[in-house]
């Protein structure tokens, strides 16, 4: 789940004035609109914390008006939201409430991807989120949401992949994985195993190699198991960093 888990890694927490708080932060456009929404939308998709995912919402709404220039990356955000929502209707039995916001996930998606500025993050967003939820799509339209993964971790690849050892180990353990469990799930066998053996060098001695080499010594278990979202996220990073500094302006 993390870029998801490298938007969702290159995006880090940035200074904030030392009186803010999480809630009022949203005018400090030092912070990225990534940092302001992420933490409420892992919130919502890891622990099914609804009250989170639709503050994350309503925040995605105002930064909108306020930041019209990061409109593909927040449009992406709150696909991902959508998505969410499809498979939770779909899971509880409503297949008229999937198709409408699985229908939103995917327009906004598509919105974002035709951008050419205000999208640095949007192919780890849209990526991450279907690495995430599409194996818990329909079955008519899992193979499609595969797809649209691998088409956003294709991308990244080829924009990040000549300098992938260079980089933190969660950007390119949520890269690599999401690369590889993507081509698994859309029939690239041999693309995938090759990927499978970088991520057994690149990554050796981290958690995203532990289940690498579990692939590998036995194939059979890919198609029931997930790759990323090895080293994922901590909640409150956010508040965390306002307190630090709080703090550190206190001191000083």
């Amino acid at each position: 789940m993390r870029m998801l888990c490298g938007v969702l890694a290159a995006l880090v927490v940035i200074a904030v004035p030392a009186a803010q708080s999480p809630d009022d932060a949203l005018s400090d456009t030092r912070l990225s609109v990534h940092t302001l929404v992420r933490e409420d939308i892992f919130a919502g998709w890891r622990s099914d914390n609804m009250s989170r995912l639709e503050r994350a919402e309503r925040n995605i709404a105002r930064l909108l008006e306020q930041r019209p220039q990061e409109r593909p990356n927040l449009l992406a955000w709150r696909s991902g939201a959508a998505v969410y929502r499809a498979v939770l209707a779909h899971e509880a039995g409503q297949p008229n409430e999937f198709a409408r916001h699985y229908a939103d996930g995917l327009a906004g998606f598509a919105e974002a991807a035709r951008a050419t500025s205000g999208n640095g993050g949007v192919a780890a967003i849209t990526g991450g989120t279907m690495a995430v939820f599409a194996d818990r799509l329909p079955e008519s339209v899992r193979a499609a949401g595969w797809t649209l993964a691998y088409d956003n971790y294709a991308q990244l690849w080829k924009e990040q992949g000549a300098d992938i050892e260079k980089l933190p180990v969660h950007h390119k353990g949520e890269v690599l994985s999401g690369l590889t469990q993507s081509a698994q799930r859309t029939g690239r066998t041999e693309e995938a195993a090759r990927h499978l053996d970088t991520m057994l060098t690149v990554l050796a001695g981290t958690p995203y190699a532990s289940l690498a080499e579990q692939w590998k010594a036995d194939p059979a278990i890919a198609a029931t198991t997930n790759l990323t979202c090895r080293n994922c996220h901590t909640p409150g990073r956010l508040e965390s960093r306002i307190d630090a500094l709080k703090k550190k302006a206190a001191a000083d």
